[in-house]
Parts: structure tokens; C-alpha cells; sequence
């Protein structure tokens, strides 16, 4: 059986996330004080106790998530003796998880990761003042149609493009404020069932992030990166990487690039692919697989009990 390990993106924190992993884990509550020293702010606080306006501000959520996620993946090491690399074909992440996937790799320590995302989270809420970007869910229609709605509400004033290509039917645009709320209007002509503007204060994944991009390229060039144990499927590139250079290169053109999460997905039943593990915080992406690719057994993981249960699983 061919497996992968998937990583969440931003979306998936909820008040309380990694509370009961540090309550039954050690090595899950060390990770959490790494990430709050790396960081020097009682990050894990926010995560367990809220509040949760406090949680979903870019620059707390991004390392938020990225420390669920890791904590899931040291307690399967240190508690149950399991090593992704022993397990995995393949590591990816939706956006920030793609962070995540580099940690879980070995590509950055966790140190690293924590100050890399939160320096991607303030640039990239800086990059656009707020109120001028944004972001909507198109659903019901083709990559190929939101492009073209895409391109009706940008016209030569407003950028306007498909930031993230999830799966068949659901592609978020991102772009100028004035341009989503046209394509909000006008999506129905489109073909599209409906288009929702998302809550969040920035315009993700466009060229609008040029100048988060330029930060996120300094920041990477003065980190040390690993050579990956487990191959990395790239959000821009849509395939797996094995060279450091190369993945980091595609972190910064990730900043203002497309996630395309679909063709991820795609590429992974492609090279045989039979399970797919989401560790950490929600379900999202073990859902958009499991609607997109039935033949792919998708699973989210970040309880104990869920833990305990995968590692039952892989060493049967």
C-alpha cells in the first residue's frame, strides 16, 4: 500500500487544537514549547484557550497549525515508534501545510519552520492593506471557468486570478476587493452553483503577495535546508521534489503562485497512492480527496485515540 502524508492549511484551527495531545503527550507538549520559545509569545495558549480572534490572525494560525501538525508527528515517533519516512512515498501541504510537509521531512527543524511561518504570516498580511484584497470560493464549476471569470472581473484595472485549485468544482479566486465582489455577482453567468467571498483580510496566492514573496525569499536564503527523506509534492509545481533548492525556491514562488491542490491529488493516484493520511487540525483535505478520488482511502489524524489507531494500523 502506497501512502501519503498530508499536512492542513489555514481554515483548519479551532480553539482548543493540540490541548489533549500536550495533556497525554510529552513529546507532543515539548513541540509546543519549541514552537512558543522559537517564537518567544505563548503561542500554544492562544491554540488551547483562544481567544479565537486572537487564533485566526495569518501570523498566529499559520504556526498554529504547523505545530499541530508536528506535534501529531513526534508522538508517533517518540511515543509509538513510527517514522514517516519508514511509511511515506510522498509529504504534501495545502499552502502553509506545505511548511509542515518540509518539517515532517526533515527539510527545516522545527525551530525554523515556527519563525519561517510567522514571518510568512505578518508579510503577508502586510503585503496589501487591509480592506483591498480578498478572496471567494467558486463552486460548481471547472478550473478552466474560473479562470475566465477570472479574467472578466480583472480587466486592465484589477488583479483577479484562481489562487487555489482545490478540487473538481471548488477553486477560490483571490485579487483585488472591487474584482471578487464582481465575480461574486457575475459567477452565476459562469455557470457557477455559487460564489461565497471568503472571511479572510488578504488576497492569497496573487500577485498582489509580490512584496510577501521578496521577504519570504530573504528569510528562506537564511535558513539551513535538508535534503528531504520523504519526497515533497510542490503546491506550484504539482509533482514530487527531492532537491532542498529546488523546494525552497518553490516556497517563495508558492507566496504569489496557485496551490494546485487538484493536479496534487492527481499526481499522487497517478504514482499509485492507495492512502492518504491528513495529520493535525480538521478534515479538510482528507475530504476533498475522498470526494475526488475514491479509489484513495483518506483519513484525518489528530487525536490521541486517532494516533494510537494509525499506528496500530501501519505496524499490522
Amino acid at each position: 500500500m502506497t501512502k501519503a502524508f498530508v499536512f492542513p492549511g489555514q481554515g483548519s484551527q479551532f480553539v482548543g487544537m493540540g490541548k489533549e495531545l500536550a495533556d497525554n503527550f510529552a513529546s507532543a507538549k515539548q513541540v509546543f514549547e519549541e514552537v512558543n520559545e522559537a517564537l518567544h509569545q505563548d503561542l500554544f495558549k492562544i491554540m488551547a484557550e483562544g481567544p479565537e480572534l486572537d487564533l485566526t490572525l495569518t501570523s498566529n494560525a499559520q504556526p498554529a497549525l504547523m505545530a499541530h501538525s508536528m506535534a501529531v508527528v513526534r508522538v508517533l515517533e517518540k511515543e509509538f515508534d513510527v517514522k514517516l519516512s519508514d511509511y511515506a512515498s510522498f509529504v504534501a501541504g495545502h499552502s502553509l501545510g506545505e511548511y509542515s510537509a518540509a518539517c515532517a521531512a526533515g527539510v527545516f527543524s522545527l525551530t525554523d519552520t515556527a519563525k519561517l511561518l510567522r514571518i510568512r504570516g505578518d508579510a503577508m498580511q502586510k503585503a496589501v492593506p487591509v480592506g483591498l484584497g480578498g478572496m471567494a470560493a467558486v463552486i460548481g464549476v471547472s478550473y478552466q471557468d474560473v479562470v475566465a471569470l477570472a479574467e472578466a472581473c480583472a480587466q486592465d484595472k484589477y488583479v483577479c486570478v484562481a489562487a487555489n485549485d482545490n478540487a473538481n468544482g471548488q477553486v477560490v479566486l483571490s485579487g483585488h476587493t472591487e474584482a471578487i465582489e464582481k465575480a461574486v455577482e457575475i459567477a452565476g453567468e459562469f455557470g457557477a452553483k455559487r460564489c461565497i467571498k471568503l472571511p479572510v483580510s488578504a488576497p492569497f496566492h496573487s500577485p498582489l503577495m509580490k512584496p510577501a514573496a521578496e521577504v519570504m525569499a530573504e528569510a528562506l536564503a537564511k535558513v539551513a535546508a535538508h535534503k528531504p527523506q520523504i519526497p515533497l509534492i510542490s503546491n506550484v509545481a504539482a509533482q514530487a521534489v527531492s532537491d532542498e533548492k529546488v523546494l525552497v525556491d518553490n516556497l517563495v514562488k508558492q507566496v504569489t503562485g496557485s496551490v494546485r491542490w487538484r493536479e496534487t491529488v492527481d499526481y499522487m493516484a497517478e504514482q499509485g497512492v492507495t492512502e492518504a493520511v491528513e495529520l493535525g487540525a480538521g478534515k479538510v483535505l482528507s475530504g476533498i480527496i475522498k470526494r475526488s478520488h475514491s479509489e484513495i482511502n483518506a483519513v484525518s489524524v489528530g487525536s490521541a485515540a486517532e494516533i494510537e489507531e494509525l499506528a496500530k494500523s501501519l505496524k499490522a
